[in-house]
């Protein structure tokens, strides 16, 4: 009855925009400006298939072939697809997922290249392909077979259009691995002539990631068999890696297949397939999956003539809501990231319940700090709060929270502990969940023995050894960072021997750096700085950059280093240098510097809020002119649109707040540094009485500048805007001129150190 009640409800939103009224019908389709394809070339790393809003399932095309460019599967230049599988991970450096490959095939072709491990493929071309938000199709040329995808949070929905042919058969194939990812353990089985179940279980980036599915077919099978690697075996036992599915289909006709997705079991991977879809009527699953998109993309109108513009702003929106995903099931349960230790073990994970919360993971936090987790505090309300208690549930399972994690595993990938401001954030925006439980995490998190942090504490900074991936500086900036936001939750719930405590720990950036050379440097054991130091190189002490890059990263603190550089005429001039020092024909640079303006690297996160220091020495104009060339030269509506890794909406977030026209400097003060709008007009939407317009007034090409700004109808005095300001509604208008200037500022205020709006 509570299925059925769901689906009535469902049916009539469909049936009340089926018969729209002559207003409603001019409505603007906000999906239609979307374009997954974006990404998919180049650096991007994104994949174009099927999802829903931070959904579990994630259906999208594979090449077949390992390597960087296919890093999420599938990549633009390449000709062939060998399957369609139901995990990606979108726009990261990370080869995992790729669960649970699909490839339907015929008597058409039978060839095979070593390239893909010898598995069935077929050619493709753009011209046959198409993407849009929830929905994906290809022609699998070969077989003459057409492929079309969608999805439901849980659920992967194929339908193939089949060519007449007697020997018609669908591969599920649990071997299927790339890159990173490599089976464990795998299981196939019947349920009846058109159901089947399994699970694969896997080891990689996340370590014991297990995958249970069931698999609904629209037309039953008139036989299958098993295999193990490509040998044919006869009864279902675990270790087999594929069912091959044996049909005599006629001409155009069509098989759905409804692939339900569970961390647990295949009985809750049935269970949502139960929940979630209704037959097998794909239009219907796909029209769903398009309207809930369009609710999501309608919480930002922009106004603009500029049809490009509005793609990526609109794909940025989508790429956006691509992560963090799903976990847990319908009925909250999930596997957790515990053992008895508080670290993986082999054999030791345990499931866990989600009560009262969705349970969120693929949390890609050393870039989602920035400003992704600030952007959904804005147009994610609703799921903010599940998505701290989700961070919460991994330090009760595990006893730290989260580095970088997905499946329900802790990768350790990259540095800091960032889930703290993302919490420290939400807690002073006044979000929902439990403050001491939430404070109890970041600061037990801050005390651990593993990645060096027992070295930071004790020593103050982190110094020189001879691992791989030492990043020294880097380490110490960002672990100085989280604590500035540990001492402002701790003050703010009157902690306040631990706001001393940490306030003193954020101080420690200055620990690395050289008065004398005036640089963030590497020191030895001894506290000794290391010689000689070149601070265009790409070392070992910096994470995924050089010093110049990692200069800038004292958001807690930007006035102190003001003061360190020299003052603000140094400090400008050292800006100044960052954008105009470019590397030279013979340096060599590494994989992530990319989208480079001098030494400034868009491609890559620590570069992400620089440009908007120049509003600190009442500069604006110099930032203004940056942030525009960036927005339009950055970010394009092609496949090449990406100047670097997409990292799960971290890139994509970066534009829509800077094309809005504010950015969060420090992620977890509550305020948005004034940057300039791309738009003539933005509205977010909070709900039907409550709205936030940014208007650019004189808004042409050659305005290309900020004359003044006017919050709520009053000339603005201050370099930023509070989140209650964005919240509370009202409008923000930019008076735009031809001329730069710098008056806007001079007697603006900056943000005071040491505290946090809210």
């Amino acid at each position: 009855m509570k299925k059925l009640c769901i689906y009535i409800s469902v049916f009539l939103v469909f049936a009340a925009c089926s018969k729209p009224t002559k207003e409603h019908s001019k409505k603007e389709k906000l999906v239609d400006y979307v374009n997954p394809f974006i990404g998919t070339d180049g650096p991007g790393n994104t994949y174009p298939g099927a999802t829903v809003p931070f959904g579990m399932v994630q259906l999208s095309p594979d090449i077949g072939i390992p390597g960087w460019d296919r890093i999420a599967g599938y990549y633009y230049r390449d000709s062939i697809i060998t399957g369609f599988s139901h995990t990606h991970l979108t726009g990261t450096g990370a080869g995992d997922l790729y669960d649970i490959l699909v490839m339907p095939v015929n008597s058409r072709s039978k060839r095979r290249i070593e390239a893909n491990n010898f598995k069935p493929f077929s050619s493709f071309n753009h011209e046959q392909e198409d993407a849009a938000p929830g929905y994906y199709t290809v022609d699998l040329l070969d077989y003459g077979i057409q492929a079309e995808l969608t999805a439901t949070e849980r659920v992967g929905v194929h339908r193939y259009t089949f060519p007449k042919d007697k020997n018609t058969e669908i591969h599920i194939d649990l071997g299927y691995a790339l890159n990173w990812d490599k089976p464990t353990a795998t299981f196939l089985e019947t349920v009846n002539d058109s159901t089947i179940q399994g699970y694969r279980l896997s080891t990689g980036w996340a370590r014991n990631q297990k995958v249970f599915f069931q698999m609904q077919f629209s037309k039953p099978f008139s036989s299958y068999n098993y295999y193990k690697g490509e040998t044919p075996m006869e009864y279902p036992m675990k270790g087999h890696t594929k069912m091959v599915l044996k049909y005599d289909m006629e001409e155009g006709e069509q098989i759905v297949v409804k692939t339900g997705l569970s961390s647990t079991s295949c009985k809750a991977a049935e269970e949502a397939i139960a929940m979630e879809t209704d037959g097998f009527n794909f239009n219907f699953h796909r029209e769903k999956a398009k309207l809930t998109w369009e609710h999501e993309l309608q919480k930002i109108k922009i106004k603009t003539p500029d049809k490009n513009k509005k793609c990526v702003f609109y794909t940025m929106m989508y790429q956006s809501m691509l992560a963090p995903t799903l976990l847990s099931d319908k009925d909250g349960s999930y596997k957790a990231a515990n053992d008895e230790h508080g670290k993986y073990k082999e054999g030791k994970d345990s499931l866990a319940k989600a009560n009262g919360f969705q349970r969120y993971d693929t949390f890609s936090l050393w870039d989602t700090f920035r400003a992704a987790h600030p952007l959904y505090t804005i147009i994610q309300q609703k799921r903010v709060p599940d998505m701290i208690k989700s961070l919460l549930a991994h330090y009760k399972e595990t006893d730290e929270l989260p580095v970088w994690s997905m499946q329900g595993s802790e990768t350790n990938m990259m540095i800091g502990y960032h889930a703290v401001p993302v919490i420290v954030d939400a807690y002073f925006k006044g979000f929902d969940f439990d403050s001491e439980l939430a404070y109890k995490a970041c600061k037990e998190s801050a005390m651990v023995s593993d990645r060096q942090i027992d070295i930071y504490i004790k020593k103050g900074f982190i110094p020189v050894d001879d691992s791989h991936e030492n990043w020294s500086v880097s380490k110490t900036l960002e672990y100085a960072y989280d604590d500035w936001c540990i001492a402002m939750f701790a003050k703010d719930l009157g902690k306040e021997a631990d706001y001393e405590y940490f306030l003193k720990r954020s101080e420690h950036w200055k620990n690395m750096y050289n008065d004398k050379r005036t640089w963030f440097q590497p020191k030895d054991e001894s506290g000794v700085f290391i010689e000689p130091f070149t601070p265009k190189s790409y070392t070992s002490y910096f994470c995924e950059s050089n010093a110049w890059q990692y200069y800038w990263f004292v958001p807690q603190n930007i006035d102190g280093l003001i003061e360190k550089t020299g003052g603000a005429e140094r400090f400008e001039q050292k800006l100044d240098s960052m954008f105009s020092y470019f590397p030279e024909p013979e340096d060599k640079l590494p994989l992530f510097s990319t989208g480079m303006i001098g030494q400034y690297a868009h491609g890559n996160e620590p570069s992400h809020h620089v440009a908007y220091l120049y509003n600190y020495v009442k500069k604006p104009s110099k930032a203004q002119k940056l942030i525009r060339e960036i927005l339009e030269n950055q970010y394009k509506n092609e496949p090449n649109g990406h100047c670097g890794n997409e990292d799960c909406g971290q890139m994509s977030s970066w534009y829509i707040f800077s094309s809005l026209g504010f950015y969060p400097v420090n992620p977890a003060q509550g305020v948005y540094h004034l940057g300039v709008p791309a738009f003539e007009e933005a509205v977010i939407t909070f709900s039907e009485d409550k709205t936030f317009k940014v208007i650019a007034s004189n808004f042409s090409k050659e305005n290309q500048y900020v004359k003044n700004i006017l919050l709520n109808g009053k000339p603005l005095n201050k370099t930023y805007i509070t989140h209650k300001d964005i919240v509370n509604g009202g409008s923000l208008e930019f008076v735009m001129t031809n001329e730069a200037s710098n008056n806007l500022f001079q007697d603006a205020k900056t943000p005071v150190v040491n505290k946090v709006y809210h």
